[in-house]
């Protein structure tokens, strides 16, 4: 019976640990937002700074893992180098063991204020920067309640008989502990989480520091077979970078481990905790190896090439641009295949769309005639893609379809056309707007061109939860869909306050460019908003959106008009 209880309650207490650096994760990401791509690609081929850089995603996102697919998506898409994306993953498990640091110190005494203070953050303000912060305070308050509860779930087993023989065993055989270590964290995905559960096994005395050190430079090991695991339909370059992440990684915590249990290396910790001493391992172990590899980095990429080789330009091109539509005439008849058929094509309309926004601040920065007839034709695309749509959901028998299928017919119909719209929009206002820029060289001020890259990368950012919507149908990012549309008009409108007050300054350049600044603005929100459009039916149909605003905006009017009477 307590090995029974022992077990639940370190299930219970692990899953809420990996829970927690979840939730902490997702609310730095959601506060940043698509900040992301800029803080990755702005020093893509420096290694220290790309090492910094991922130092500060591990931190933010609280995982190593997170931060190395990041760089792999980044490394796929072409905005990185392999020097740059290794270098930020090296430099990501460096701050994942930094993370690690501080949640060991003693800090159970916080928890109540982060809940207080996290909890009326995130449930009684409506601001979504102070909400995310709110989230961000309850996942680090439940980080530390998690690992009080692995320590009380060990504490009844203590003095059990076959605890100290497990423990005995994994201290004699390193080899097997470090096995173990690898394993748990390929389990549970999350090297903090398993480093965590090691260092509170120490700290209550049932694990031997040799042990917990082995399972550490294990751990070290399975974390950096995740990126690989979980990026594994990425294309090549994303493969090398974690393969090569794996390789140094791996020959590292391999080297580690011979030293730890061959050499007397321990003992130079003698002087501190054997909770600090596992902590320390760990921190060490990455800070060298973080040291060790960013000068030979460049030497790695070409036998890696030879291993993971590029795919042929044919099939790449096929991956990212294809013109074939998805519409398939042979199941026209049977709606619920016909339905999966459509789908498919307002998915590829919509991968047609994000080909043709991604590089439009590329184009304002740097004129290019060829590359704004490239985007502008690809429009022609969009609208035929539309046309098909129209006539095969047309022309699909409603006799057979359910009163569900057929308003799902009607719903990504009605999305297509705003997709369409999003063409419009980059096809013929910004590039009109790039071209403009370039032919009359107009130049925008350092604050106005920040601004506009800021909300280019918040549409791309919200461009992808969209179509994640559209094939999920999940309605929490439904409602992240809506949140996000709200918070780029707001966006808008404060870099529309800024752009006048900068006018009002007697800046000159803000007189040359107002107009591009202010049409950009307008049209990357108008982008926005046909593409988070995919939103309101799914929220619709679960009740979580009113019909009408109009009762609502009527009281707000009353409300104003009663304030100013009485004022």
């Amino acid at each position: 019976m307590p090995v029974l209880s022992f077990l639940v309650g370190l299930g219970g207490a692990t899953m809420l640990l990996l829970y927690a650096v979840r939730m902490v994760g997702t609310g730095i990401e959601r506060a940043m937002g698509p900040s992301f791509r800029r803080l990755i690609t702005a020093h893509e081929d420096k290694r220290l700074s790309m090492a910094f850089v991922g130092v500060l995603l591990a931190i933010i996102l609280q995982s190593a893992t997170a931060a190395a697919l990041l760089a792999s998506g980044f490394a796929v898409s072409g905005l990185i180098s392999f020097m740059g994306g290794l270098s930020l993953v090296l430099g990501a498990d460096f701050g994942s063991a930094m993370v690690i640091q501080i949640l060991t110190f003693k800090l159970t005494w916080l928890i109540p204020i982060l809940l207080l203070v996290g909890g009326y953050l995130f449930l009684k303000t409506e601001r979504r920067t102070f909400k995310q912060i709110g989230r961000i305070l309850i996942g680090v308050a439940l980080i530390l309640l998690s690992l009080r509860l692995i320590g009380d779930a060990v504490h009844p087993i203590r003095e059990s008989a076959f605890l100290p023989v497990i423990a005995t065993y994994l201290a004699n055989d390193f080899v097997t502990a470090f096995l173990v270590g690898a394993a748990v964290t390929f389990l549970m995905h999350s090297s903090v989480g398993a480093i965590l559960m090691v260092v509170t096994f120490v700290s209550v005395g049932v694990l031997p520091v040799p042990a917990a050190a082995s399972m550490v430079l294990g751990a070290n090991l399975g974390s950096a077979t995740l990126p690989l695991w979980l990026g594994r339909g990425m294309g090549p370059e994303a493969k090398r970078i974690a393969l090569a992440n794996l390789v140094l990684r791996g020959i590292g915590a391999v080297v580690a481990l011979l030293l730890v249990h061959l050499t007397p290396v321990l003992s130079v910790l003698d002087v501190v905790s054997d909770t600090q001493k596992v902590v320390s391992v760990h921190l060490g172990f990455n800070i060298l190896l973080l040291l060790v590899s960013l000068p030979g980095i460049g030497f790695i990429e070409a036998p890696l090439r030879l291993m993971v080789p590029d795919r042929p330009s044919a099939e790449v091109v096929s991956d990212r641009f294809k013109p074939l539509s998805a519409l398939d005439p042979n199941v026209q008849n049977t709606p619920s295949l016909a339905l999966a058929s459509l789908k498919r094509e307002v998915l590829r309309m919509s991968q047609i769309i994000e080909i043709m926004a991604r590089p439009v601040m590329e184009l304002f920065a740097r004129y290019d005639p060829d590359g704004i007839k490239r985007i502008s034709d690809m429009d022609d695309e969009v609208n035929a893609a539309l046309e098909g749509i129209r006539r095969y959901a047309a022309s699909i028998p409603r006799e057979g379809a359910s009163k569900g299928e057929s308003r799902r017919i009607r719903e990504l119909t009605e999305y297509a056309i705003n997709l369409e719209n999003a063409g419009d929009i980059i096809a013929h206002r910004l590039m009109a707007l790039a071209r403009e820029k370039g032919s009359k060289r107009v130049k925008l001020s350092d604050d106005g061109w920040a601004e506009l890259q800021s909300l280019h990368e918040r549409v791309l950012h919200n461009m992808t939860l969209a179509f994640n919507v559209l094939v999920s149908d999940d309605i929490e990012s439904a409602r992240l869909l809506v949140e996000e549309k709200a918070e780029m008009k707001l966006q808008e409108r404060k870099s529309r306050k800024k752009h006048l007050n900068r006018l009002r300054k007697g800046l000159e350049q803000s007189f040359e460019s107002s107009d591009i600044h202010l049409e950009t603005l307008r049209s990357l929100n108008d982008l926005n908003s046909q593409i988070s459009a995919v939103a309101y039916p799914i929220l619709y149909r679960s009740g979580q959106l009113l019909e009408t605003r109009l009762v609502h905006d009527l009281d707000k009017a009353k409300l104003r008009g009663s304030n100013a009477n009485g004022s």
